[in-house]
């Protein structure tokens, strides 16, 4: 490995970007909820899991990064290799299957987003653009995949990030009547 400290640090941003991206997604999914809540819980339900997953993949990741520095690189590809089916999709397969209902949910998020208004249809394809970043343990990442997707889902949470922080989100207020039971559906639309 020619630089491990960059690679660490890029494994440690990826575990801290699962970690800091749920409050996120949960929020998406309690304004989606004022009118389309069956999407709302279910495409925020699977994406938190999804990204949860990747919490494990990342110990994983660290794991073997370990054992390449402790017993040396030549033992640590061995038994990664001889072992790799069993710690990269977890015990009972819960991880893996976690990580695939990231999908899923991102899908089932996304329509939400859209029918109820929060999202035109600009932001629905990056939103599940952003959503195709496949994870795993001990997955190679270019520039295009990480750094470009997630900077896609940037363009798509920072303005409603403003719009909660401003409190100008009626779904997210207690008690507010102002939230409308149904918004038109502008199918070009940002």
């Amino acid at each position: 490995m020619h630089s491990p400290g960059l690679v660490t640090a890029g494994y440690a941003c990826f575990a801290a970007g699962a970690l800091l991206l749920w409050p996120a997604f949960a929020t998406l999914a309690r304004i989606v909820a004022a009118r389309c809540p069956g999407l709302a819980v279910w495409g925020g339900t699977l994406v938190i899991l999804g990204l949860f997953a990747r919490l494990y993949f990342a110990g994983v990741d660290q794991a073997a990064f370990q054992l390449a520095e402790t017993r040396g690189l030549d033992e640590a590809v061995e038994i990664v290799a001889t072992t790799y089916t069993d710690i990269s999709y977890g015990p009972w397969r819960i991880p893996v299957s976690a990580s695939a209902c990231q999908y899923v949910g991102m899908v089932l998020l996304a329509i939400g987003a859209f029918r109820s208004g929060t999202f035109g249809s600009g932001r629905c394809l990056l939103f599940l653009w952003s959503g195709t970043l496949w994870g795993g343990v001990l997955k190679a990442s270019q520039l295009f995949d990480g750094v470009v997707s997630n900077g896609v889902l940037c363009l798509v949470f920072v303005p409603l990030g403003i719009q909660v922080l401003r409190d100008a989100v009626p779904e997210l207020r207690a008690g507010s009547g102002s939230v409308q039971s149904c918004r038109p559906i502008r199918w070009l639309s940002w």
